[in-house]
């Protein structure tokens, strides 16, 4: 069977007809359509969580530029705190995009916002204007607001170049936090894995270097600073998104709270001419290149080794060289006469359109830095792929291991009716690590409240990854209790206010009472184990034994709407913690471990209880005791 992440000849057009197909479902609004639209967009494109509410809605009259609003809050560490960034969209769906035009229309809009021209402004518009009023009074160099353009399709160069005119006005009016990036549906379709194995050779960016060949399918030698600079600029102009030059790299930048990192920014700031003695150099793979007069075009470039190298130029140079102003400073020009003779080490391997084995070769034997160990391999080019191709084989289940592949994979289906499998229940892999952590982990805090943990390299995914008992049982386990889950309706429009925020702190509270019935059922060895729960649930879902599972899950989230009522001797609200803010409450990293909430530990114990009058407790017991037996 071929691997089902790897779906060929799938057009951009099939693909975006497919994606916007629940855009437009329906017979929506203006508003809805643009409201639905840059929901989607900007949940995949920065990697959010579908059921988190962080993300601000301001689109409509009075939204003052700002359709939404999101802040990602960076990571704190023992050594650095990392920065904070403010992504505010304008969302633009079909034909109200009408190019450079609206561009700086809506980027004067903005601006005249920030600068207090715009006073009849929405109640959501305002906050969030004050709130990013406050955030410029108190950012750092580490802070970032970017403004960001989503539309449907890629802009023009003529396009692109009136966004680089509102980044530079940005920056005078705003500060060097400023920033602006686009993002489209192309943007989505280029990141997936389906269409970066298959597509066809299109991306070629200049390189000016001193490089000499080493036999036919290796460049040696050495760039200059500002050459590989260029050499960045001209792929984000050209492909839109500066970040799928790392797609096939073990990770993404790990910011600059690492030691090294740090140490290669002092290095670019204060000694640039000294950078090739200190950098280990970079490693580029091609599909091919070819070479005029010193300058080389390479094309499908990918940078599998020097990820932190090249982004730490990219982020110190962007600062110094791409701030704007038309005055002389004789410290930014000595800067750059030093710059001028810094270079650094570069490979450039050609591994052609076909040469996964090669690539993969390249990229393993090539990272060394930041501590990549084997388990980085496994864990994002192998295991999430291997269990995609299991769920798949046993439960004909589409696992999406990047968001937009569900879509990628109905226009295939589409185009090839007679696909085995042929999907009809699809399940993104990120949104199980959370599930799984929130429940067998009793990470229900921290799964409401953070992103970066729980992605590739993150404590949590190392912390699952690394264990070698996980398997596809407890994807399926977490998959099975989410599908559950759905009935609930948890997450923005719930039908309950007690479901609003509470989905991760369902899952929590279901383990803990599988937990109690691992108890009663005399499994005392089991009650720590995590994949034994994963063999319960399994158990449970069988056709004989479903009442019993919604027994579970009933009892589970009485528990939850009973704690989450204003009134009562149960309520949050009675919380010795809780200090008035229900969000950060449910975000808190505390949430549910023994000693930080008292009022709903109590809660789950007197529901333990509770649990054995259910009429389906004895076949519930029965169940737990025979997961023994699931593979």
């Amino acid at each position: 069977m071929q691997p089902i992440h790897l779906i060929s000849k799938i057009s951009l057009e099939d693909f975006k007809n497919e994606w916007l197909m629940d855009v437009t479902e329906g017979t929506p609004s203006t508003v809805t359509l643009g409201n639905r639209f840059a929901q989607k967009i900007i949940s995949q494109w920065l990697e959010l969580d579908t059921y988190s509410d962080d993300i601000i809605f301001c689109d409509g009259t009075g939204d003052g530029g700002i359709d939404i609003a999101y802040l990602h809050k960076g990571q704190n560490s023992d050594e650095e705190n990392e920065g904070d960034t403010w992504y505010i969209v304008q969302s633009k769906y079909g034909s109200a995009f009408q190019g450079t035009h609206t561009l700086l229309g809506e980027g004067k809009k903005f601006f005249d916002t920030m600068e207090g021209h715009r006073t009849s402004l929405s109640s959501l518009s305002s906050d969030v204007t004050d709130r990013l009023k406050t955030f410029i009074a108190n950012s750092s160099e580490k802070d970032k607001l970017i403004f960001v353009f989503a539309t449907v399709d890629s802009m023009s160069i003529e396009d692109k170049r009136a966004l680089e005119d509102i980044k530079i006005l940005g920056k005078n009016k705003i500060g060097q936090i400023f920033d602006v990036e686009t993002v489209c549906i192309e943007t989505i379709y280029n990141r997936l894995t389906e269409h970066e194995e298959n597509k066809e050779e299109k991306l070629g960016v200049n390189l000016v270097g001193n490089l000499v060949p080493s036999g036919d399918e290796l460049l040696v030698g050495s760039v200059k600073l500002i050459d590989l600079f260029n050499f960045l600029k001209d792929y984000k102009m050209v492909s839109g998104d500066l970040d799928l030059i790392y797609e096939k790299n073990v990770r993404k930048f790990l910011g600059n709270k690492r030691k090294v990192n740090r140490g290669i920014e002092k290095t670019l700031l204060e000694k640039p001419e000294r950078f090739g003695l200190y950098n280990n150099g970079i490693t580029i793979v091609v599909n091919d290149f070819d070479e005029n007069d010193g300058v080389f075009k390479l094309k499908e470039p990918f940078i599998v080794n020097g990820c932190q190298t090249t982004k730490s130029i990219w982020s110190v140079l962007v600062k110094k060289l791409e701030s704007g102003g038309t005055g002389y400073s004789e410290e930014l020009e000595n800067y750059k006469k030093k710059l001028e003779k810094g270079i650094v080490v570069l490979k450039v391997v050609k591994v052609g359109s076909q040469g996964e084995d090669l690539l993969y070769e390249t990229t393993r034997y090539t990272n060394s830095q930041n501590a990549v160990t084997e388990k980085d391999f496994l864990a994002l080019e192998k295991d999430f792929r291997n269990w995609a191709d299991q769920m798949a084989s046993k439960y004909n289940i589409f696992l999406e291991i990047q968001r937009g592949g569900w879509e990628s994979r109905k226009a295939y289906q589409k185009q090839n009716p007679l696909a085995k499998p042929f999907f009809t229940e699809n399940v993104n892999a990120f949104d199980l690590i959370k599930v799984y952590s929130a429940g067998w982990l009793g990470e229900a805090g921290l799964a409401f409240g953070k992103n970066p943990p729980f992605s590739p390299g993150g404590s949590i995914f190392n912390k699952i990854v690394n264990d070698t008992d996980f398997s596809l049982n407890d994807l399926y386990a977490a998959y099975l209790v989410s599908k559950q889950a759905e009935k609930f309706k948890f997450g923005k429009g719930a039908e309950k206010q007690s479901r609003g925020q509470t989905r991760y702190l369902y899952f929590m509270v279901f383990i803990e009472l599988l937990k109690h019935v691992i108890l009663k059922a005399e499994l005392s060895e089991y009650y720590n184990d995590k994949h034994y729960y994963s063999k319960c649930i399994i158990n449970l879902n069988k056709a004989e034994n479903m009442n019993a599972f919604k027994d579970l899950q009933s009892s589970a989230i009485e528990i939850i709407d009973e704690y989450m009522a204003m009134q009562g001797d149960n309520s949050y609200t009675k919380e010795p913690k809780f200090r008035g803010d229900i969000n950060s409450f449910l975000k808190w990293e505390q949430l549910g471990t023994d000693g930080s909430t008292p009022i709903l530990n109590d809660l789950i114990g007197i529901n333990k209880r509770l649990l054995t009058r259910t009429p389906e407790y004895d076949t519930l017991v029965k169940c737990v005791k025979n997961a023994k037996n699931i593979d």
